[in-house]
């Protein structure tokens, strides 16, 4: 998943390939990880859009495309839900604020700022929206 993580990867097939049923690997990957590999593959792909959009001038649309998203309204949500900005937000406070990181290994950085998803973006859109009907 790390390798590709643009390619499509349900459980069933990840289950395949380490020769474990479905429910096992899924169980074992929770344990292993702290997190679902839905979450985790979200986890990635936002990471490597961040790492895009920040290092880059690809347009948002190929980034999207890239990073795995076959809908740019979905990767936008996402993106955003994830990170509080959305993808145009985060370049924009990038380029306006150039830090020096081309100091720091990119494997620091990453893990600096990788996103949290230690809940479904869904339930973090439900208490987010209960939060401001209160």
């Amino acid at each position: 998943m790390d390798a590709a993580p643009h390619e499509e990867w349900p459980v069933s097939r990840l289950a395949s390939v380490s020769g474990t049923s479905t429910a096992h690997f899924a169980r074992s990957f929770r344990e292993a990880f702290g997190i679902p590999p839905h979450r985790y593959l979200l986890t990635r792909r936002v990471e490597r859009a961040a790492a895009l959009l920040r290092d880059t001038e690809l347009p948002v649309t190929e980034i999207a495309f890239q990073t795995g998203w076959s809908s740019l309204g979905t990767f936008g949500r996402t993106f955003r839900d994830v990170t509080g900005e959305s993808p145009g937000e985060l370049r924009e406070r990038r380029q306006a604020a150039p830090g020096d990181l081309e100091q720091v290994p990119h494997c620091f950085v990453s893990a600096a700022q990788r996103p949290n998803l230690k809940m479904a973006v869904s339930e973090k859109r439900r208490r987010e929206s209960d939060d401001k009907t209160e």
